[in-house]
């Protein structure tokens, strides 16, 4: 008997120019990947509904009354399915507001279509793919963080309460609160933090660690704007100072 393939990982493109949704479907389909496109919210919906996508393209401005940060948030409400964001202008705020409400890096138009295979493969190495599988391995051979009453599981990529519940976290506040987490009392730069969870250096005026910090911070913290886990450290960039368990 054969041996099972893996399936290719498997991209959604949201964009309403056709003449993007073309190029990209050629060039990454050519990378061996497989794709699917809608040109708005309702296309995406219905892609999600029937296929099962690893990571989505989404573009900034929509038609129809729903924009792309509007639907990132709709679908960062239900998973944590990696989210790369394409500007139309390449504007701080925009970025800043998209990473905010959960996307998981950004890409400016117009775009050289290696960097999007970079970034895109960048994200989902940060996200294993056999998620499925590593939650049907033991507890015991999980790599575990316990800190203030909290769980970081490594393996299973999870963040849970003593209780059990499970805090969501998107796929780039995980990688930082486990870097962080992982080395408690080490001060890290923005610098750092990027080059640990994107692979890639910290562009001029990018605030994109701090905005991810700032939602970190609203769903670990007991008060987020007197934070006692995650610090920050006055010109500088933050460091851990939760208390292992």
């Amino acid at each position: 008997m054969a041996d099972r393939q893996p399936r290719p990982e498997h991209i959604l493109v949201v964009d309403d120019d056709p003449r993007i949704r073309t190029m990209l479907v050629r060039y990454f389909e050519e990378e061996g990947y497989r794709v699917s496109t809608a040109a708005d919210g309702r296309g995406m919906r219905d892609c999600l509904q029937d296929e099962a996508i690893d990571i989505i393209l989404l573009d900034l401005v929509l038609p129809g009354g729903e924009d792309g940060l509007m639907l990132a948030r709709e679908v960062r409400a239900r998973s944590d399915l990696p989210i790369i964001m394409l500007t139309g202008r390449d504007d701080v705020v925009d970025r800043i507001v998209g990473l905010e409400v959960g996307a998981d890096d950004y890409i400016a138009k117009p775009f050289h279509l290696r960097e999007v295979l970079a970034r895109l493969r960048t994200v989902l190495r940060r996200r294993p793919r056999q998620q499925a599988e590593a939650r049907e391995q033991p507890a015991a051979q999980a790599g575990v963080l316990r800190f203030d009453g909290l769980q970081l599981d490594l393996d299973r990529r999870e963040l849970r309460t003593a209780a059990g519940g499970e805090i969501a976290l998107t796929t780039g506040e995980f990688d930082i609160l486990a870097v962080l987490a992982g080395h408690p009392g080490r001060v890290f730069s923005r610098d750092m933090l990027m080059e640990h969870t994107r692979g890639r250096r910290l562009e001029a005026f990018d605030r994109s660690i701090d905005a991810q910090i700032a939602r970190l911070r609203k769903k670990v913290e007991p008060d987020p704007k007197a934070p006692v886990l995650i610090k920050s450290v006055r010109g500088v960039g933050y460091v851990f100072t939760g208390k292992p368990a």
